[in-house]
C-alpha cells in the first residue's frame, strides 16, 4: 500500500484521469463460502452492494436516500453486474475492496471494484456495476445532478 494510499476511506487517484477511489475493508464469514471454504461467487456481489454503500457514505450520500429516494422520485437499480474471480478468498480472510466510479453517463453510473488481500497487493477478484436512474414508473431518467456533481472526481 503506497503512501498516499488510504487503508479505508476516500481519496483522489491519478490515472489517466483523476478518479475517486474508496476503500472498503470485509472478513470472509462462513456463510461467505462454498464447501471448500472458499468465498461463493454471489459472495461478491454482496460485497460490491456493501462497498458502493461505503463508498455513498463517505461523500456524504445516504445509500437509503440515493438507491431509493421517493422525495425526488428516483431510484438507482443495479442492472448490470460482472465480476471475475482470479485468486481463491477463503474463510477468515480479511479483504480490502478498492472502488472507484469507472464512468457517468447521462442516465448510468458504472462503479469498478478490485479485490486485494488487506495488506498485499495481488489482484484477486475484480468487477463492475452498473446503476441505473429511474424515475417511480421504473422507466430510465437522468441522473440527479447532485449526484453527478458528489461522484465526480474534480469538484
Amino acid at each position: 500500500m503506497g503512501k498516499n494510499q488510504p487503508r479505508e476511506g476516500l481519496a483522489i487517484r491519478q490515472e489517466k484521469k483523476p478518479t475517486l477511489l474508496h476503500r472498503t475493508s470485509v472478513r470472509v464469514r462462513f456463510g461467505d463460502t462454498d464447501p471448500y471454504g472458499i468465498v461463493y461467487f454471489a459472495s461478491y456481489f454482496r460485497y460490491i452492494h456493501r462497498a458502493i454503500e461505503e463508498f455513498l457514505r463517505a461523500l456524504g450520500l445516504a445509500p437509503e436516500e440515493t438507491f431509493r429516494n421517493t422525495a425526488e422520485g428516483f431510484g438507482l437499480p443495479i442492472v448490470e453486474a460482472w465480476g471475475r474471480f482470479r485468486r481463491p478468498s477463503r474463510y477468515g480472510d480479511l479483504l480490502r475492496i478498492d472502488t472507484r466510479v469507472q464512468e457517468i453517463r447521462a442516465k448510468a453510473i458504472i462503479f469498478r471494484f478490485e479485490f486485494f488481500p488487506e495488506t498485499g497487493e495481488e489482484l484477486l477478484a475484480e468487477g463492475t456495476a452498473t446503476l441505473v436512474a429511474v424515475d417511480r414508473a421504473f422507466r430510465p431518467r437522468d441522473l440527479p445532478e447532485r449526484l453527478r456533481t458528489k461522484l465526480s472526481p474534480v469538484k
